[in-house]
């Protein structure tokens, strides 16, 4: 490589990697940093390379470069399968990243942006070589404990209403690693389980890809724009002896969940059930108590939820009648209906779409917003009838050993 080549990459980490006949520049870059995006910019320009691979899987392309993305997504479809969790999650990670445009003029992602741009003016091909958000996410969360998966799931929703300011540390972290790993740093700082499917899977999976996208192109140079973070561990896995095939299938799939975890809302049915029938054994008010305390705890803390989150009213009215029934169903849960009753209620227009990723931001802008209006619901209303089940199990239990 010649030394007019090596200086486009200017103080930018870099590592050079040959594999199976192909030259692999692993470019290590700053989602916050300018100095980032122009090098890219640079290299671009050289003509040096034949294709461009960025640390992005195909639903953040989409929503990098894609505005209008937001308006297919179906909220019924995303309550019915259970994945309206995963989506907040998604929000939560734009939400950061605006509040960092916002808040220091940065644009999050700036290189990727280039590559993008830059490789398609020269007419190079584009490889997504990161794993799917929602895959990361979920076998992140399936690795937790219990309580460590509630802390982190609610823990980075409610981060979403916090008006504290990103401090500069922060910035200064994120300049040297990525976005993702930044977000769950709290918690990954004292959780090996989240660095491994959070930093080192990822290193795995990139390299695999970049394997996989780039089979029988002996001769060909890649450009590789991954996060500073990622460059040591992707440079290794590289020159590693996987397969990439196995490799992938391996790190796409979802470990089993756990039979602890599975058991627990069955538990909590047969316990439910055996109290009712216990009381009415004892006597039908005693029945009738135990079922009345279960279905006002419930439905009145799920629908106190909807209420904070200023659900309709029937909406509201909804959470009291269906929480004491789905809390007894471990196939659905109170939010995915009062849900998808608000949806119905308060259609989103086209506006709320397209205003999504921008009112994300600010808490206002959840409630404002028809599409994050629907989250705020589905959680709070969650909440609320989490508590619901656990307060109204309790109380139950007092009054049989009264």
């Amino acid at each position: 490589m010649s030394p007019e080549h090596l200086e486009l990459f200017g103080k930018e980490p870099v590592q050079h990697v040959e594999r199976d006949g192909v030259h692999y520049a692993l470019l290590g870059t700053a989602h916050v940093s300018r100095t980032s995006a122009e090098a890219v910019q640079r290299l671009l320009e050289s003509g040096h390379y034949d294709a461009v691979a960025i640390e992005l899987c195909p639903s953040r392309y989409q929503a990098l470069t894609q505005r209008q993305a937001w308006q297919d997504l179906d909220l019924f479809a995303l309550l019915r399968q259970g994945k309206a969790g995963m989506m907040m999650a998604s929000l939560a990670l734009a939400a950061y990243q605006r509040r960092i445009a916002d808040q220091f003029g940065i644009e999050p992602g700036a290189e990727m942006k280039a590559a993008i741009d830059g490789a398609q003016r020269a007419g190079l091909p584009i490889q997504l070589i990161d794993r799917e958000l929602g895959v990361t996410l979920r076998r992140a969360s399936r690795r937790l404990s219990l309580w460590k998966r509630w802390v982190m799931i609610n823990g980075l929703i409610l981060s979403l209403f916090s008006r504290e300011k990103i401090s500069e540390e922060d910035i200064e972290r994120l300049k040297e690693g990525d976005l993702l790993t930044e977000t769950f740093s709290e918690f990954s700082e004292a959780s090996p389980e989240l660095y491994e499917s959070l930093i080192a899977e990822r290193d795995r999976y990139m390299a695999a890809r970049l394997r996989q996208e780039n089979e029988g192109q002996a001769g060909r140079k890649v450009l590789a724009v991954i996060g500073a973070g990622h460059l040591a561990g992707t440079a290794s896995a590289l020159a590693g002896p996987d397969d990439p095939q196995r490799r992938l299938r391996e790190l796409d799939a979802m470990p089993p969940p756990s039979k602890f975890l599975k058991a627990i809302p069955w538990a909590i049915l047969i316990a439910v059930l055996s109290g009712f029938v216990i009381g009415f054994s004892r006597s039908p008010e005693l029945g009738w108590a135990l079922v009345l305390t279960w279905v006002v705890i419930n439905g009145s803390l799920s629908a106190l939820g909807a209420l904070l989150a200023r659900a309709h009213p029937l909406t509201v009215l909804t959470a009291i009648f269906a929480a004491p029934l789905t809390s007894l169903n471990p196939t659905i849960g109170a939010g995915m209906v009062t849900g998808a009753v608000e949806t119905w209620l308060r259609k989103p227009r086209v506006a709320d779409f397209e205003a999504l990723r921008d009112d994300v931001v600010r808490i206002s802008g959840w409630y404002r917003n028809r599409v994050a209006h629907v989250f705020v619901v589905f959680f709070l209303s969650n909440l609320g009838s989490a508590a619901g089940t656990w307060i109204a199990g309790f109380r139950m239990v007092q009054q049989l050993v009264a």
